[in-house]
């Protein structure tokens, strides 16, 4: 199955990264710091195809963007664990997840990643690390009790005193995180979509996949006498982020290749199982509450459905990409090597 055709590779040659970080941190932080400290290593030492500048420019959104997509997941497990969330480990993705998804529509249709002042990426995973080292000093329990106690001087604070400190948090992170940030990457595209003419409806159904995604997660959740965000929170949140970085791969694809706006219908691909999983676990609720697979077996299948899912994506776009292009993948020729270092000299 391939997923590049013609127009796609014409649309590969012409294609322009274009990208913007308006966080501070970033600009005064962050750039300065990397630019000196790039000065520590010799100039020979960068890849050969940097220096030759067949490095493509479409390099950065699929690459790049793709595994930022399942460290989405990776990386809610990791926190997931230190602060000790249980259930809520599955919310934290969603919640790492939403934005994400959000931006990536969002550079869809603009053409630009625009990353706002504060945002995930920087501020976001700055955060999350400092977070770990908190944990480091206070212990896991911290984020278990109650916001009141974990912050007394904030016990004053209505809804939230006798919420756990990690829920609280997410809590927090959704007001003045996600939906600030939803609601930005939507005005952005809204404003776009206005200036060519086009179909509000169209943009907002290349969102229904990952929506599907949630719900179905959700739903055979609730069906399934196990509870399984509760008792299977890693196997949950590995094959819903596989899942959903196969959603992203798949978006980011089709505006390199420049398809026509609107859903893509490949990109369902990643749902397939869960109508399989969701019948499953309505087995359990029409004959006595055992379905007809154990649900143990049938998340692990979730995992492998959707991890050898992606590692055909993945594979399968860098092997069209490289014969379309005519380039390697992590080597180059050798006399350009030769002819390169050459002309350093």
């Amino acid at each position: 199955m391939g997923y590049i055709g013609a127009h796609g590779v014409a649309a590969l040659r012409r294609y322009k990264y274009s990208g913007e970080d308006h966080s501070f941190v970033a600009k005064y932080v962050l750039q300065p710091f990397w630019s000196r400290f790039v000065n520590v290593f010799p100039l020979w030492m960068p890849f050969s195809s940097t220096k030759m500048g067949s490095c493509c420019p479409w390099v950065t959104p699929i690459l790049v963007s793709g595994c930022d997509a399942l460290a989405c997941a990776f990386e809610s497990l990791a926190f997931g664990s230190t602060a000790m969330c249980g259930r809520n480990t599955f919310w934290l993705w969603v919640i790492a997840a939403i934005p994400f998804y959000g931006a990536t529509w969002e550079h869809y249709f603009t053409n630009s990643l625009i990353l706002p002042t504060i945002n995930g990426p920087t501020e976001g995973l700055m955060l999350i690390y400092l977070s770990h080292f908190f944990t480091a000093f206070v212990g896991a329990e911290w984020w278990a009790q109650p916001f009141g106690k974990s912050l007394p001087f904030l016990s004053w604070v209505p809804f939230l005193k006798d919420v756990a400190m990690s829920s609280a948090v997410m809590l927090l992170m959704t007001a003045f995180g996600v939906i600030p940030t939803v609601a930005f990457n939507v005005f952005n595209v809204y404003k776009v979509v206005r200036a060519r003419k086009g179909s509000m409806l169209l943009a907002l159904a290349m969102l229904c996949p990952f929506a599907v995604l949630l719900g179905g997660v959700l739903m055979w959740d609730y069906l399934s006498p196990s509870d399984l965000i509760k008792n299977y929170p890693h196997l949950v949140v590995t094959g819903s982020g596989l899942a959903f970085g196969f959603l992203v791969g798949r978006m980011i694809l089709a505006h390199l290749c420049d398809e026509p706006k609107g859903l893509k219908t490949g990109m369902c691909m990643s749902l397939f199982y869960l109508p399989f999983a969701i019948a499953n676990a309505l087995t359990a609720r029409l004959g006595g509450g055992v379905p007809v697979f154990g649900e143990g077996f049938v998340l692990v299948g979730y995992v492998i459905y959707t991890g050898a899912l992606y590692l055909h994506f993945a594979t399968s776009v860098i092997e069209e990409m490289k014969n379309s292009l005519g380039i390697h993948c992590f080597r180059n020729d050798v006399f350009s090597h030769f002819r390169t270092s050459a002309a350093f000299k």
